[in-house]
């Protein structure tokens, strides 16, 4: 195994390395260190290599990989490759469907953000896809995205950035401990949405609503 893998495997989450915008040294440190499983997609692999970062497996259709760095490959261990050739399913996909049915119950997602916008927002639609089977996040250096359960309590120090994001749309929804309160308020892009709200005192933030998907995005600048 890795150098990585210092806790209990599927205890704490796997960490999916996209092919998006690279995100900071820090952030990607924190994670690392963290997971049990390091599984890199596709093209996300030349500069995973290039800046020598341990990933324990390599998942894709390898439409990327036909100029890939055996030798340095080599350097990283026993790579296992999984070849996912559905093109129903974008790579993302196909990564959380192989960690899920290595019985992971949770996973981080990097570089999933930034670069093709396309992509991104895929991404972050995906993310409820697979609500019911994975705990899933995506995270950046300035954000940290998930679907939020229907019912939702958690701790904030004032002023942290919060929005609410329909998937689609969400309805009753309603909130304590936010800048602007909702209540029985209804969310649906492309005409409204719960962007750029604030926890308005030290304490929990509850929100709930009834109908629907949203998504929390936790930003940190």
């Amino acid at each position: 195994m890795s150098s990585h893998h210092i806790v209990r495997d599927n205890q704490e989450p796997a960490l999916i390395i996209a092919n998006g915008a690279d995100c900071g040294d820090e952030l990607l440190q924190q994670l690392m260190e963290w997971s049990p499983f390091v599984l890199a997609l596709d093209g996300a692999v030349h500069r995973l290599l290039e800046r020598n970062i341990r990933f324990d497996a390599w998942l894709g259709d390898f439409d990327s990989g036909a100029n890939v760095d055996e030798m340095a490959l080599s350097k990283m261990g026993d790579i296992q490759r999984i070849w996912a050739e559905d093109q129903d399913k974008t790579d993302l996909q196909k990564g959380i469907e192989f960690l899920i049915s290595k019985g992971h119950v949770a996973a981080n997602i990097i570089w999933g953000t930034g670069r093709r916008a396309d992509h991104m927002i895929n991404n972050m639609a995906t993310l409820w896809r697979y609500h019911d089977q994975i705990t899933l996040s995506i995270l950046d250096d300035h954000s940290r995205v998930y679907p939020l359960n229907k019912q939702f309590k958690k701790w904030y120090p004032a002023g942290t950035a919060i929005s609410l994001i329909p998937v689609g749309y969400a309805s009753g929804i309603n909130s304590t401990n936010l800048q602007y309160p909702l209540m029985n308020h209804r969310l649906e892009l492309p005409h409204s949405t719960g962007s750029s709200n604030s926890v308005l005192e030290d304490g929990f933030v509850e929100i709930s609503y009834s109908e629907g998907h949203l998504l929390m995005m936790e930003c940190f600048d």
